[in-house]
């Protein structure tokens, strides 16, 4: 359109520069023809001006570049007399970005220098260009919508699939691995696409089904023999009366068997449940039942573990201190809480206090016990992570990574700080 635009603007100005031309042929012609050019002039000029410049104005000097007649009337007349100089170089000069423009001329007539000088305005000529330029800007900005809107619904057409292809995928989930994506044209490009996302779906609901399997029967397997030993040791610490150094070693054999009974159930935490099978048994759950109930299952095992239980004054006055999740899973984040306070604690006692605001809920786990060092505190939740505080207790690295994937389920948050050099504190926030 720009090119356009230039085009047809060089073309505006041959025609008027040819116009100009044939004007000044006119001109020389009657000078030429004329007996008494002076007297001739103002009558010739009058009954010829056909209209063919508009604002026509013409200016004639003899050879001494003295004026001799002009069109111009009641008017001062004044001319560019470096004009007139150029003219003896140039011959002909013409002006087209003055207004008007001027197109001036020496010629030769009879024997005598004439300097001719002929100004007017295109006015015609600028008005179609000024028209052209609205109609291309117009034609431009409609252009411009005309393929956005059309580009814009062609590549939505052509990218559709992909859409189809996007919203099907975002719906499979753990439990709908089997759940196959539409392939409409299995020859193109988004065919061929789904189909291979289609196999790997199934692929890897074979290996999660393998593994199921394999859970559920490592469960059964192992947790039967692992309770049946735990059950004969204990009676056989009870009912035999053995030497300290016996006694000793059968009570660290039954620990060893509760600890890799909890490490088999710890396990098979961590691979059993995700985030969309957990969501679909929320109910409502009361957060200090769930404290009293994990103290009183660590109790049973550590029968001199103490518990301050409290609820912060600043709670608001309606709380009542529930919250969506799995009573079950929320419980054993407390008891693996409540069991690190009872082995890395000084006194065996745990301080609760927990705090409802308008948002959220706050529990602070708080126990005197050697701290974690900084160090360690970053890996502090990830799985078989043992701090250097833990040397000669019994663990398997695996309880506090339980806590922070069963919290992360509920959508609550865990951090742990240090009061002072013997002060531990966990921090959990459950959001509403």
């Amino acid at each position: 359109m720009f090119v356009v635009y230039i085009s047809f603007n060089d073309f505006r100005r041959d025609e008027f520069k040819e116009r100009f031309q044939k004007r000044l042929v006119f001109t020389v012609n009657f000078i030429e023809k004329s007996r008494d050019f002076e007297k001739e002039a103002p009558i010739f000029f009058d009954e010829n001006s056909d209209n063919v410049l508009l604002n026509e104005n013409i200016m004639i000097f003899n050879a001494e570049k003295q004026l001799v007649y002009s069109t111009l009337k009641d008017k001062k007349i004044t001319w560019d007399e470096t004009l007139l100089s150029r003219l003896d170089k140039e011959k002909t000069v013409y002006i087209e970005h003055s207004a008007p423009e001027i197109y001036a001329a020496l010629r030769n007539i009879n024997g005598d220098n004439y300097y001719i000088l002929t100004s007017a305005q295109d006015v015609t000529g600028e008005s179609k260009l000024d028209f052209l330029k609205y109609m291309l800007i117009f034609s431009y900005v409609v252009s411009i919508l005309l393929i956005w809107f059309f580009s814009y619904y062609i590549v939505s057409k052509f990218l559709e699939p992909l859409e189809i292809l996007k919203s099907d995928i975002s719906e499979i989930s753990v439990h709908r691995l089997t759940t196959p994506v539409v392939v409409k044209n299995p020859k193109d490009e988004i065919g061929v696409l789904a189909t291979s996302f289609n196999l790997m779906t199934n692929r890897l609901n074979d290996v999660f089904q393998s593994q199921k399997d394999f859970n559920s029967s490592a469960a059964h397997e192992m947790r039967t023999p692992l309770t049946r030993m735990a059950f004969q040791l204990e009676n056989l610490i009870q009912l035999e009366n053995h030497s300290p150094k016996t006694k000793a070693t059968l009570q660290q054999m039954l620990l060893d068997v509760h600890q890799l009974s909890d490490l088999t159930i710890s396990l098979l935490l961590l691979s059993k449940f995700d985030k969309e099978g957990i969501a679909t048994v929320y109910e409502e759950v009361r957060i200090d039942e769930v404290v009293f109930d994990a103290f009183e299952s660590v109790h049973r095992n550590f029968p001199d573990f103490k518990m301050d239980f409290q609820i912060d004054e600043e709670s608001s006055d309606d709380a009542i201190l529930t919250v969506k999740g799995v009573k079950s899973l929320l419980e054993i984040t407390f008891v693996n809480l409540f069991k690190n306070a009872a082995l890395y604690s000084y006194d065996q006692e745990v301080d609760i206090s927990i705090k409802e605001t308008e948002f959220r809920i706050i529990v602070n786990i708080f126990s005197r016990g050697t701290i974690i060092p900084i160090s360690e505190r970053e890996k502090l939740f990830e799985a078989f992570m043992r701090g250097s505080n833990s040397q000669n207790k019994s663990g398997s690295g695996l309880g506090l990574r339980i806590v922070k994937r069963i919290l992360e389920y509920h959508k609550a948050e865990i951090s742990y700080n240090s009061l002072s050099d013997h002060e531990n504190l966990f921090t959990v926030i459950f959001n509403k």
